[in-house]
């Protein structure tokens, strides 16, 4: 049973699918592919040109939330859905509010720096990737760049709004939090799972796979450093269950 991640190292979601299988222990390997190139190869697989994309056996599925649905299905060992309808609902809901409210706006914001630091992003774009992944996106980062910006609408007034929709979204969580060690239930779940790898890259892991900087660019990282109480919990997780 051959299973293939499509992916982006640097991509969040594809983390929280990196997770996933992990935690699972379920064998796969990893096919990185290059911002820009994958449009066209992924489009040929699946209904978007987004990663992740899962391969399984000439069956792909594509999605972080689809992929853990069908990773539960498929090995049911270490389920990260729970049992009870309930509680799954309940995972379900928190998983969907980070996808949409974590998620793009980690992304949107971190860009919004990171962008303008290329030899810091580009051995990100290009890790895992073909030998000569560096020197094309040097070539073609101004554009690549620029498309970036365009596509995920990383400008005024909306990396405000998304520095302002983290913030509230992050205490959303935090409240959530107290008292309780997981977000759903009595164990680990996707829920808690969604929470702690779309907020990973700001906090920078080691076990994400990427070779973090000492710090992040400013003004990113005093911003970072301000919600470091709130990011605790998701420390926690990485090294209680990422493994």
């Amino acid at each position: 049973m051959a299973i293939v991640l499509h992916q982006f190292p640097i991509s969040h979601y594809c983390e929280k699918v990196r997770w996933a299988l992990d935690y699972k222990g379920v064998d796969y390997r990893v096919k990185n592919h290059l911002p820009g190139l994958h449009l066209k190869k992924m489009k040929a697989v699946a209904p978007f040109s987004s990663v992740p994309v899962l391969e399984h056996d000439g069956h792909y599925v594509q999605d972080s939330a689809a992929i853990i649905s069908y990773l539960d299905t498929q090995f049911p060992a270490r389920s990260l859905t729970p049992q009870s309808q309930e509680e799954r609902e309940e995972a379900l809901r928190w998983e969907t509010f980070c996808d949409d409210n974590i998620g793009p706006h980690v992304r949107r914001y971190c860009y919004h720096t990171l962008l303008d630091h290329p030899n810091l992003v580009i051995p990100f774009f290009a890790k895992g990737g073909p030998f000569w992944g560096k020197a094309f996106l040097r070539a073609i980062f101004p554009k690549l760049q620029g498309l970036m910006r365009k596509g995920m609408q990383i400008r005024e007034p909306h990396v405000s709004d998304s520095r302002v929709a983290l913030e509230q979204s992050i205490q959303t969580l935090s409240q959530a939090y107290q008292g309780r060690t997981y977000l759903v239930g009595e164990q680990f779940s996707r829920a808690d799972l969604a929470a702690a790898s779309l907020l990973a890259p700001l906090f920078m892991p080691s076990a994400y796979g990427l070779d973090w900087p000492s710090s992040m660019p400013e003004p990113l990282q005093t911003w970072v450093n301000g919600q470091a109480e709130h990011l605790a919990p998701y420390r926690r997780f990485y090294q209680e269950e990422r493994g």
